[in-house]
C-alpha cells in the first residue's frame, strides 16, 4: 500500500512559476506571458525541472503582468515586473545582467508566507496570506496552505458558543466600513431560536478605485467559504449567501468552482466532515448599485425587491433575510476568521492596536508611485504607506491630501501624515476606514473639485428613499458647482456645512450618513481654498476650468498658428509670425491650444 501510494505523488519539482493571473494581470498581459512560459519550457525540455502555477493577484499592480520564481530547494526567490513575451528567454539565460533589469527587489512590497514572521516587515499577510501563493482554482493548493484545518478544528474540538468567544476575544472589527465586532455580530444571532439562519457574504465592493474583496475572491475563493462555513456552525445557519456583483466574472468563476470542489470534498453540504452539521452556499449577482454595499438593502435586493435600505432596528443578526436572524459580513472579514481560528485570539490581538487588532487591506492609488494592493497592521503611519510602501509622489511633487474610505471618507492633510490609521483615529480626522480605499493627492489637486468629484458619485448613486440624501445631496453638489464656477457666494460657504451636518445626522441609512464627509473635511482642513475659489475667483491648482484665464505670451509666440488652427470655437486671433490673442470672452478652456504650443506661450492664470 505505501509503495502504491509513492506512485501517486508526484515528484517534487526544482521551481515553482508563480503568474499572477488576477484582473489586473491578465489585463496587463499576463496570458500571453504565461502562454510564453510553457511554450518555452517545453521547447528547452525544461518542462520537468519546473510548475507553472496559476495565481490570483500579488498586488504588484504598479508592476503587472508579474512571476514570482521560486527555488523549491531553500524557498528563495525573484519577481519579475513588467515582463512582455520577448522576455521570457532572458528570465532562463544565464545572463544576470539581462535578469537584473526585470527583477523587482522591494521588500516593502514582498512578504513572507509564515505568518508568524510578518511583523518584521512593513505590510503583514493574514488576509493575502494565500493570494498570489497558490492555484485559487485547485482545492489542493489550499489544502497544502493549512486549508480547512480551521473548519475540521471547529467542528471536532469547538462548541459554537467556544467560536464565538474566540472571535469576541480576537477583537475582530468588521472589514466593511463601520467596524462593528464581529464576535458580537455573530452573538445577537446565535441568541435567537429561529430554525432558519443565515450567513452571507458582502461581496458587493462598490467604492471607486476599490479591489480588495475581488482579489481574495480571485485568488483565494475557499478561504471565504471555510470562514462562513464555520460562522454558519457558530451560529446554527445551513445556509449562506455569496452577493457577488455580476462586474466580478473571474471572481464568480473561481467562486463557483471551489464551491464545487468544497462539496465534492465534504467541506460543504450534509454532515460536513462526518458531523451532525450541514451547510450550503450559493451565489447571488447584484447589479452595481452602490447603495446594495449597505446589509439591509444587500438583504431587500436577494429577496427579490428594490434594493433600498431599512431603518433599524431591528438589526439583520436578529430580523434579516425573509425576517430570519442573518449575518452579513464582507470578504476581509470572513478572510480573517480562519487564521484566528487556527492560531488563536491572543496571536491576532498583538497584531494591530489595542482597540483595532489585526491588518488592513488596502487598494493604494492616485499620485504615488507604486499603487496596489496592500495589507498593513493597523496603527501604521499614512505616512509609511504613501513613502514607504508606495515609494513617495509622482514627479517629486508634495503631498496635499489621502482620500480614505472611498466617496464615503474623508481628505486627511500632509500635517496629519505620521497619526496611526485605526477606526477610531480616522474617524476623529473626519475620515473613515471604509473597506479599503486610499487615494493620493499631491500639490495638483484643487480640493473642491474633489469634494465635487465624490458628492457627484454619491448623488448618482443614491437610492433616493429618504429625503436628505435625496434633495440635500443634490443641493450641496448644487453649491459645489457654482463655487467651482466663480459664482459661489459666503452664504453657499454657511449653506453648504449646514446641509452637510444634516444629511449626517438625519438620513436612513450609514451610506446617506457618510456622504457629506468629503465636503466636511475639505471644509475642515482646506477652507482657505474655498475662500479663495468664493472671494478671488481662483484656483491655483488650475482645476477647476471657469476660474481660469487664457493668454498668449508676446515675446513667446512667433505666430505659428497652430494654436489658431485646433481651437474649436476660433476664439485665437492674429497673422503668421505675430503675437496672437486669446478672446477669454469666447474660450471654453479646453486647453488644446497649450497642447499644440511648442514654444510655451500659452499662460493659464
Amino acid at each position: 500500500m505505501k509503495t502504491e501510494n509513492k506512485k501517486n505523488i508526484s515528484p517534487k519539482k526544482d521551481f515553482k512559476i508563480l503568474v499572477s493571473m488576477g484582473t489586473c494581470g491578465i489585463a496587463a498581459g499576463a496570458k500571453d506571458i504565461l502562454d510564453t512560459i510553457k511554450k518555452y519550457l517545453e521547447k528547452s525540455k525544461t518542462i520537468a525541472k519546473y510548475e507553472v502555477i496559476e495565481t490570483g493577484c500579488m498586488g504588484l499592480c504598479h508592476s503587472e503582468p508579474t512571476i514570482e520564481i521560486v527555488n523549491n530547494t531553500d524557498n528563495s526567490s525573484i519577481i519579475y515586473g513588467k515582463l512582455k513575451p520577448a522576455h521570457i528567454n532572458l528570465l532562463f539565460s544565464a545572463n544576470n545582467t539581462a535578469q537584473e533589469q526585470l527583477t523587482i527587489i522591494d521588500k516593502n512590497w514582498y512578504y513572507p508566507e509564515d505568518e508568524e514572521n510578518t511583523r518584521n516587515f512593513l505590510q503583514s499577510r493574514i488576509v493575502l496570506r494565500n493570494c498570489g501563493r497558490i492555484n485559487p482554482e485547485k482545492i489542493e493548493h489550499y489544502t497544502e496552505n493549512k486549508g480547512y484545518q480551521a473548519l475540521k478544528k471547529v467542528l471536532s474540538e469547538m462548541s459554537p458558543e467556544d467560536v464565538i468567544h474566540e472571535i469576541k476575544r480576537s477583537g475582530l472589527r468588521g472589514r466593511g466600513g463601520g467596524g462593528f465586532s464581529t464576535g458580537r455580530k455573530w452573538s445577537f444571532a446565535a441568541a435567537s431560536n429561529s430554525k432558519d439562519k443565515f450567513m452571507i457574504c458582502n461581496a458587493d465592493e462598490g467604492d471607486p478605485g476599490a479591489f480588495m474583496d475581488r482579489a481574495i475572491l480571485e485568488g483565494d475563493p475557499h478561504a471565504v467559504i471555510e470562514a462562513m462555513t464555520i460562522g454558519g456552525y457558530a451560529i446554527g445557519a445551513n445556509k449562506g449567501i455569496f452577493y457577488v456583483r455580476a462586474e466580478y466574472p473571474l471572481a464568480i468563476k473561481r467562486l463557483n468552482i471551489a464551491i464545487l470542489q468544497a462539496e465534492k470534498n465534504n467541506f460543504l453540504g450534509d454532515n460536513i466532515l462526518g458531523s451532525d452539521f450541514s451547510f450550503s452556499l450559493e451565489i447571488k449577482y447584484g447589479a452595481g448599485a452602490f447603495v446594495c454595499g449597505e446589509e439591509t438593502a444587500l438583504i431587500h435586493s436577494i429577496e427579490g425587491l428594490r434594493g433600498t435600505p431599512s431603518f433599524r432596528p431591528p438589526y439583520p443578526a436578529v430580523s434579516g433575510l425573509w425576517d430570519k436572524p442573518t449575518v452579513v459580513n464582507n470578504v476581509e472579514t470572513y478572510a480573517n476568521i480562519c487564521p484566528i481560528i487556527r492560531k488563536g485570539a491572543e496571536w491576532f490581538k498583538h497584531i494591530g492596536t489595542e482597540h483595532s487588532p489585526g491588518t488592513k487591506v488596502f487598494a493604494l492609488a492616485g499620485k504615488v508611485n507604486k499603487v496596489g494592493l496592500i495589507e498593513v497592521p493597523i496603527g501604521i503611519s499614512m505616512k509609511d504607506i504613501v513613502f514607504k510602501i508606495g515609494e513617495g509622489i509622482q514627479d517629486n511633487k508634495k503631498l496635499k491630501a489621502v482620500q480614505a474610505g472611498g466617496p464615503s471618507g474623508g481628505c486627511i492633510t500632509a500635517d496629519h501624515i505620521d497619526v496611526p490609521i485605526d477606526y477610531d483615529t480616522l474617524k476623529s480626522l473626519g475620515s473613515m476606514m471604509g473597506s479599503g480605499g486610499i487615494i493620493v493627492m499631491d500639490e495638483s489637486s484643487c480640493m473642491v473639485d474633489i469634494a465635487k468629484f465624490f458628492l457627484e458619485f454619491t448623488v448618482e448613486e443614491s437610492c433616493g428613499k429618504c429625503t436628505p440624501c435625496r434633495i440635500g445631496g443634490k443641493h450641496m453638489l448644487m453649491i459645489l458647482q457654482k463655487i467651482t464656477e466663480g459664482k459661489g457666494t459666503k452664504d453657499d460657504l454657511k449653506q453648504l456645512h449646514h446641509l452637510a451636518k444634516v444629511i449626517r445626522t438625519t438620513s436612513l441609512c450609514g451610506l446617506g450618513m457618510t456622504s457629506p464627509n468629503p465636503v466636511l473635511s475639505t471644509l475642515r482642513h482646506f477652507k482657505e481654498e474655498y475662500n479663495e475659489h468664493v472671494l478671488e475667483r481662483k484656483c491655483q491648482a488650475k482645476k477647476c476650468t471657469a476660474l481660469l484665464n487664457y493668454s498668449i505670451s508676446a515675446k513667446r509666440c512667433i505666430g505659428c498658428t497652430k494654436c489658431a488652427r485646433v481651437c474649436p470655437v476660433n476664439c485665437i486671433s492674429g497673422k503668421i509670425k505675430e503675437a496672437h490673442i486669446i478672446n477669454n470672452d469666447e474660450c471654453i478652456k479646453c486647453g488644446q491650444c497649450m497642447q499644440a504650443c511648442k514654444f510655451n506661450a500659452i499662460i493659464i492664470k
